[in-house]
């Protein structure tokens, strides 16, 4: 049987009116255990459909070290048709009232290689959109537990504006700069895929898709590879990808030539290279 939780939203940060940034905080003040990557079902009673209880799974944004609230980073969906419950929820005003099933989710980071040695390779993280929630949760836990591991993300987006995260994200990549990379090691850039778009006029950072960080030019070195400094391989790379099915479809076809993985699919030893989270 279902048991509902509640909350109350105690922030709500417009970033456009289709997007915006959530914050949670259980009424009993007790924010559940959860691990980087997870997610959280969430939901509203609709009273166009005699209050009946409408939820959806979101990625978790906040970091599993932040005792005071959940946060979520939530798009309105409005095509083809309103969405029931984001209709709802940006609606919604702080101190509102909603329902949440406790944290769940397989899409954290691998701790461990198959043949039980601790995984120290890179993490290259790939975000469309929303899609970019569970990165923000895996960055902010990675720098809290002082993880000396490189990590890349990389955000896309059609528009400068829905650079959500920007600022948290580029301080991380200073803070490692300051600390020096044996001690943090982090960075963070964006693609833009319109940047024809008059609103989009000021970018000056990657132009496409976010996987065209991976294509390089004739023979050359992508600009990820340009990025961190040496040939991304399967050896010293595992990548996470989270956002439409496109947008992880558009990484793999980079990303099997070279003889990538992912963990769904992996070999007979238990190893693989990428792991990947869908929304559509």
């Amino acid at each position: 049987m279902v048991t509902d939780n509640k909350a109350v939203i105690s922030f709500i940060q417009v970033l456009k009116e289709d997007l915006s940034i959530f914050r949670l905080e259980p009424v009993d003040k007790v924010v559940p255990e959860y691990k980087a990557g997870q997610f959280i079902t969430i939901g509203l009673e609709n009273p166009a459909e005699n209050n009946k209880m409408v939820r959806r799974a979101y990625s978790i944004a906040s970091n599993p070290e932040n005792r005071k609230y959940i946060e979520l980073y939530i798009r309105w969906v409005r095509k083809p048709l309103p969405g029931r419950l984001t209709t709802m929820l940006f609606n919604a005003k702080s101190g509102d009232e909603i329902n949440w099933l406790k944290p769940t989710g397989a899409f954290t980071i691998n701790e461990k290689l198959a043949n039980g040695e601790k995984d120290s390779r890179r993490i290259i993280c790939i975000g469309g959109g929303t899609g970019l929630a569970p990165f923000v949760s895996y960055a902010k836990h990675l720098h809290e537990t002082s993880d000396k591991r490189e990590i890349v993300v990389l955000h896309g987006a059609s528009y400068v504006d829905e650079l959500s995260y920007r600022d948290v994200l580029t301080d991380l990549e200073y803070k490692s700069i300051d600390k020096g990379r044996d001690k943090w090691n982090f960075k963070y850039r964006a693609a833009i895929s319109r940047p024809q778009e008059h609103t989009n006029r000021s970018w000056s950072g990657q132009n496409g898709r976010v996987e065209t960080f991976l294509r390089s030019t004739d023979g050359d070195k992508s600009p990820l590879e340009l990025l961190v400094g040496e040939k991304i391989t399967k050896e010293n790379t595992i990548f996470y990808i989270c956002g439409w099915q496109g947008t992880i479809d558009g990484v793999m076809d980079f990303l099997k030539p070279k003889g990538f993985v992912t963990e769904r699919e992996k070999r007979e030893d238990g190893s693989f290279e990428v792991k990947y989270e869908s929304y559509g």
